[in-house]
């Protein structure tokens, strides 16, 4: 098994452990959101996705923590809910990211790849 391959497993399991939450299970992408994505196309999504980790979760102590990431909007910022990275608490709680430091780039990179993977499980659905 591949590094690569062992990060997706991880990432594969990790969503299926959100899903057993009541709250993260309940969030999904409506129709209009999901043509947005292929109007915009994943490159796009994700380039948006790096930048919103990077500015409102990355730096080490942010303003109004907890309450950062709206609950619509953007395709992301769903994703963020459905995945517990839309503040340093849920991302404590279930991703055992600490709060009170700089997020690394390693953990960013990490942070998009399960935004970006449960996007795609979105996409497939009808």
């Amino acid at each position: 098994m591949t590094v690569e391959d062992y990060e997706q497993l991880q990432i594969t399991e990790k969503l299926e452990q959100l899903q057993t939450s009541k709250f993260r299970s309940r969030f999904h992408l409506t129709d209009k959101e999901k043509k947005y994505i292929r109007e915009k196309g994943r490159e796009t999504i994700e380039s948006h996705a790096r930048d919103f980790i990077k500015k409102r979760l990355a730096p080490q102590q942010i303003d109004k923590d907890g309450k950062q990431t709206p609950m619509k909007g953007h395709p992301v910022f769903i994703a963020q809910h459905a995945t517990a990275t839309c503040c340093r608490g849920c991302l404590e709680k279930w991703h055992h990211i600490k709060k009170g430091k700089e997020l690394t780039e390693v953990q960013q990179a990490y942070i998009v790849k399960i935004i970006m993977n449960w996007i795609d499980q979105q996409m497939k659905k009808q």
